[in-house]
């Protein structure tokens, strides 16, 4: 029998907006279409296309993802004899450049002239094997004639000053590129090279600046002070990366923030001492200047260090060992150099 009532009013609308019956299929009637999941739920939605592959089910391609485990980088070991070898190189340019400041006196600049421009001979060769700019043989010997340029202008020039210095390398920068440009080789490669060799050419003359700076007064206390702080802060430095390398900077350098921080602490606390003694310093001035000189100097040496890092993660060959490891010490004291005369001219 068949409902009495009438199709214009409709179905009778029930409380719960469902219809009671039982769970199954209504009698006589097929089965709607699915349209979800058996749990009722929201159906999720599909992040990309499935892959097929033989033997199991399709992936998608963020779970392939998600499923790959992540390549973990070894951390390079650090060599104490390397570390400890550093650390000697550091302090022995240090007391060497120490020492020759205290034989330059009025009229008497050339011995000073001469160990300068032996360090900057030094810098040219550590800096263009490790970075090996293209047109090697010319940016070396364009960089040394710089330096030869520039220290001659220091001790000869009638006042004290960096506006030679300036002239020489913006000479000698320019000379280099030029000497590059002439070869065919080397002339796709140069204008990746010209930071190279805006950084060799600049290095050589910034030594140069301490020759000017014991023109001036106070300044060849200045020189004791700062680069006393710069060679034992580097000093320190590598020592406790031989003894206690953490914590660990990056996995590729073989560095640690704790002789970073030690080194430039310890840097400042000798310049303070050395203030106590010298004519014209007074423990804080003496440290202030020591401070700037001395952080200076590690940064620059962590710099080299992840430097070195990525051109051997970048595949390039590794260089000469004594001229990759030579590097951090030199820059840093190329560094510290024109940082000390700012601080002699401007604070003291």
């Amino acid at each position: 029998m068949f409902p009495s009532t009438s199709p214009d009013t409709g179905p009778e609308p029930w409380a719960d907006d469902a219809r009671p019956g039982p769970a199954g299929p209504s009698r006589g009637h097929p089965p709607g279409p699915r349209t979800g999941p058996d749990d009722g739920g929201e159906p999720h939605a599909r992040k990309g296309p499935r892959r097929l592959r033989k033997g199991g089910p399709g992936r998608r391609p963020d779970d392939a993802e998600a499923d790959e485990p992540e390549e973990e980088v070894p951390p390079v070991p650090v060599r104490r004899p390397l570390a400890l070898t550093v650390a000697g190189f550091a302090a022995l340019l240090g007391v060497g450049l120490v020492l020759g400041a205290q034989t330059a006196g009025p009229g008497h600049r050339l011995p000073f002239a001469f160990i300068i421009f032996g360090v900057q001979l030094l810098f040219v060769l550590a800096w263009t094997m490790a970075m090996r700019p293209p047109a090697l043989l010319v940016v070396a010997l364009v960089s040394a004639a710089t330096a030869g340029i520039a220290d001659a202008a220091a001790v000869r020039s009638d006042i004290a000053g960096l506006a030679p210095l300036g002239y020489a390398a913006v000479a000698g920068l320019v000379l280099g590129v030029l000497g590059q440009l002439f070869r065919r080789v080397d002339r796709v490669r140069v204008t990746d090279s010209l930071g190279g060799t805006l950084l060799i050419v600049v290095g050589v003359v910034a030594f140069a600046t301490l020759i000017v700076l014991s023109r001036i007064p106070k300044g060849t206390q200045a020189i004791t002070v700062c680069l006393t702080a710069t060679g034992v802060a580097l000093m320190v430095a590598r020592l406790t990366d031989a003894i206690a390398p953490w914590p660990r900077l990056a996995p590729q350098v073989p560095r640690g923030a704790a002789g970073v921080v030690v080194g430039a602490m310890l840097g400042t606390l000798t310049s303070a001492v050395l203030g106590s003694y010298l004519v014209g310093f007074t423990p804080t001035s003496a440290a202030l200047v020591g401070l700037v000189t001395a952080a200076t100097a590690v940064l620059a040496d962590l710099a080299v260090g992840y430097a070195e890092a990525g051109r051997l993660m970048a595949g390039e060959p590794p260089t000469m060992w004594v001229a990759r490891h030579m590097q951090g010490p030199l820059g840093g004291f190329a560094l510290a150099a024109p940082a000390a005369y700012a601080m002699c001219v401007l604070f003291l």
